[in-house]
């Protein structure tokens, strides 16, 4: 198919979708406060309004009103832990018809509830998303249901490309881009389709988190790539390999894609919530964590707008979120830094912080002639890290910035003190537990019993997986035999064992 006809087909079927039998024309508002920090006009698109609070009921509705009366009567299925699951249920409610969601064992309960309250079949299986959609694949066949991709499809993408019908109809004026979150790629591709035909000098800009990147790195070598793991805080974008169909159109259409880490995402969370006193999921925070990353990068004054793609968040995450937003909007430092155990040194290290305001301060006594201070600053750009942190080298501090790092920030700065320098061998690894209650004893199960644990750190984000930091004695000669029990057991995991964080607070 050539890029004109493509382009013309996708503006048809957009123009023609059915979504307003059920999804609602949702706002753009202004987002006054963050625009004047900034200087820049922003704008939400409000996809959080929506009555399953996310855009995937869009895509959902347009697949399933147009299935034969047959294909209905028959029943349909999906796979999904979240947003796309309640689109299809109350699509299938909508339409009368028998909807099946399979989703993954961990899948918190809130989600399953929203699920069934609109009529939907809840089949839990596996451990992933990709454990549920091979299940739902094989229901598929066995009981003759039709399949609702959540991105993969035609109809799908026409039906998130209202999306884009809507943003130029509301925003007559200077758009110089538009930003998508994206997962599987069904919203970037269908809002680019629409928006690139009719205005073709808008930039359209997809968003990713730097652990979930599989559009941005297809796009780079030119083919789809599959992700051997992706990350867990925004799960409503967690996608390992993205549609077929989306990369074609995202190749023709899309001018860039952007990554930002978790901490980003928890600020532009805050910023929604103090624009508009609404609260975004992670993934329906991409999209503006993306813009603000892209604007900080411009000359002169830009009007954008970003999608704000969902807001079914767990409330238990909320304090996460709390925690990290700072950080993302690089308003805290977190910093490590050696002070000699001598009289007067512990005041001399404060006086140097001045009048900044102390938000977390950790300190214990060490062996040796240095102790080692866990410092957070309240600081107005990161700048000040820099030059704060050359300021305690001249007074003869050395100090390193941890404001990056996730270990730390996830774990050390609630384990400040505990020090094991007699726990030979002992390698270190933070892991993704499923929230489940025998993940843990599945991956003690499969520990051997002369690996002795040296250290553990769990915490609940409120998330479907739990975050846990585990310390292993492992003898250099059993090196093989554990990698081996890592790939048993199964659960995300990455080494920290040269973590400099670990190595000054807990080794």
């Amino acid at each position: 198919m050539s890029q004109e006809s493509s382009a013309t087909d996708y503006l048809v079927r957009i123009l023609d979708a059915r979504v307003y039998e059920a999804a609602i024309e949702t706002p753009l508002d202004a987002m006054p406060a963050l625009s004047r920090r900034i200087g820049h006009q922003v704008w939400l698109k409000r996809e959080d309004m929506q009555p399953v609070f996310s855009f995937k009921l869009r895509g959902a509705y347009n697949k399933m009103a147009r299935l034969t009366p047959g294909q209905r009567a028959r029943g349909v299925i999906c796979a999904s832990a979240g947003n796309h699951a309640q689109g299809v249920a109350m699509s299938a409610q909508k339409l009368g018809c028998r909807a099946v969601v399979v989703m993954p064992l961990a899948t918190p309960s809130i989600k399953v509830d929203a699920v069934r309250a609109r009529g939907g079949e809840v089949v839990l299986a596996g451990d992933s998303f990709d454990d549920a959609y091979a299940r739902a694949r094989e229901l598929e066949a066995q009981q003759g249901l039709t399949f609702v991709h959540p991105f993969d499809d035609p109809d799908v993408i026409a039906g998130q490309g209202t999306i884009g019908v809507e943003i130029l109809r509301q925003h007559a004026g200077q758009l110089d881009a538009v930003f998508c979150t994206v997962g599987g790629g069904g919203l970037l591709a269908g809002v680019s389709a629409y928006i690139k035909r009719i205005r073709p000098g808008t930039r359209l800009i997809g968003v990713e988190a730097v652990d979930s990147d599989a559009m941005a790195q297809s796009l780079a070598r030119g083919e789809r790539v599959a992700l051997p793991q992706v990350g867990l805080f925004a799960d409503g974008a967690a996608v390992k390999r993205v549609g077929e169909e989306c990369f074609r159109l995202c190749r023709e259409y899309v001018d860039e894609i952007i990554l930002v880490n978790n901490d980003a995402i928890c600020a532009a969370i805050k910023d929604v919530f103090e624009d508009t006193r609404s609260i975004l999921e992670p993934a329906g925070a991409l999209a503006l964590a993306g813009a603000k990353a892209w604007l900080a990068r411009q000359k002169g004054p830009r009007s954008v707008v970003a999608v704000a793609s969902g807001a079914n968040m767990n409330f238990d995450r909320l304090r996460f979120v709390a925690e990290r937003a700072e950080v993302g909007e690089q308003r805290e430092a977190v910093l490590a830094v050696s002070i000699p155990e001598q009289p007067g040194s512990f005041k001399a290290f404060c006086s140097l912080l001045g009048g900044r305001t102390i938000t977390e301060f950790n300190y214990r006594l060490n062996e040796g002639n240095l102790a080692h201070v866990f410092v957070g600053l309240a600081i107005s750009q990161r700048s000040e890290t820099q030059a704060l942190i050359a300021q305690l080298a001249e007074a003869g501090l050395p100090a390193l910035d941890l404001s990056d790092d996730e270990m730390a920030k996830c774990h050390t700065r609630y384990m400040v003190g505990g020090r094991a320098p007699y726990a030979a061998n002992e390698r270190v690894y933070r892991f993704s537990f499923p929230e489940r209650p025998d993940a843990l004893l599945r991956f003690l199960e499969h520990l051997r019993s002369d690996w002795n644990i040296s250290l553990f750190h769990y915490r609940n984000h409120g998330a479907d997986f739990g975050r846990a930091l585990v310390g292993m004695q492992v003898p250099p000669e059993d090196v093989t035999a554990f990698e081996a029990f890592l790939a048993r057991v199964g659960y995300e995991c990455v080494e920290e064992t040269a973590n400099p964080a670990y190595r000054l607070f807990l080794r």
